[in-house]
């Protein structure tokens, strides 16, 4: 079977033919009608549900512009390769704590993927407009959910307690709005805004709302995640427990003085200060100003 592939892949390369046949995988599952011509590469029909939710809630995927929205969001991410392979490899360090914290705030498990869309796992993630951090906070929304951020500490790139404020944000947006899909949209477009749009259109729910492109896609990105990482080998996506990043062992230290140097501190801690700033990203600058009364909890790989 695979000689008869790189034949055919021949002839197309060759500009000789164009031709569409069926491929069975590894696992004996028939991928329908991959499909080479001159000039392109494998391609594939995906299968969508017939029924999806999120949170709990139903998508009314037998309207067509919700299934085209979610059709498209899932052809852009299974074939993003690159893209959705990294936050693959990501997610298996990172989800095992997010989804620990929506647990603890009884906030559902599926806005780990609000939190995939909004900065794909990267610890640095950083918006032109100046949100940052795993949840993409604001300075001010940051401050106002009691997060910390100055020149020398910001957490919003504090993955655990970011989740936290996230969790707060995400419950007081859906006691607002009625529904966890609303609060989801109201992530990107504000509450205000989406009781603006609900009142101005006259409807009560996320897929009765003409939104902006970013928005109206918004919901739509964060299923197409949830559908094709709940299950990756479905969308051709096999990565072997070795790929993967794993969570990593770690230790803390409280600290309760101020530190002048924190790459000196990092030697007494038997690490440098590039794995010191890699564990603790919320520090931004090579020193720590301790207030009275104030402590703060530093992550360090654990000692072999």
């Amino acid at each position: 079977m695979k000689s008869f592939l790189w034949f055919l892949l021949g002839l197309v390369s060759a500009g000789v033919l164009t031709y569409t046949f069926h491929v069975i995988s590894p696992n004996e599952r028939i991928i329908e009608k991959v499909i080479v011509s001159e000039g392109e590469q494998f391609s594939y029909e995906l299968h969508l549900p017939d029924t999806f939710n999120f949170a709990g809630e139903r998508v009314p995927l037998e309207e067509e512009d919700i299934l085209e929205r979610f059709d498209r969001e899932m052809y852009v991410n299974s074939y993003w390769h690159s893209h959705t392979i990294l936050v693959l490899k990501r997610a298996e360090r990172w989800l095992p704590t997010i989804d620990r914290i929506l647990k603890e705030e009884n906030v559902p498990s599926d806005f780990k993927y609000l939190c995939i869309i909004e900065s794909d796992l990267m610890l640095q993630a950083r918006s032109g407009a100046g949100a940052s951090g795993f949840w993409q906070f604001m300075p001010s929304t940051a401050r106002d959910y009691g997060l910390t951020v100055t020149k020398e500490v910001d957490e919003r790139y504090h993955v655990e307690k970011a989740t936290h404020a996230a969790c707060q944000y995400l419950k007081k947006a859906k006691k607002r709005l009625g529904t966890w899909t609303l609060a989801a949209a109201a992530y990107n477009r504000g509450v205000t805004g989406i009781l603006k749009n609900l009142k101005d259109q006259k409807v009560e729910n996320y897929y009765d709302l003409l939104l902006n492109a970013e928005t109206s896609r918004y919901v739509f990105r964060i299923l197409a995640l949830k559908e094709i990482m709940s299950d990756p080998k479905k969308y051709n996506f096999e990565l072997s427990t070795q790929q993967l990043y794993q969570e990593e062992k770690t230790r803390t230290v409280t600290v309760t003085k101020s530190i002048s140097n924190l790459a000196e501190f990092a030697k007494t801690e038997g690490v440098n200060y590039k794995i010191l700033k890699r564990h603790n990203p919320w520090l931004r600058q090579n020193k720590l100003t301790v207030r009275k009364g104030k402590s703060y909890i530093i992550t360090l790989p654990q000692s072999e």
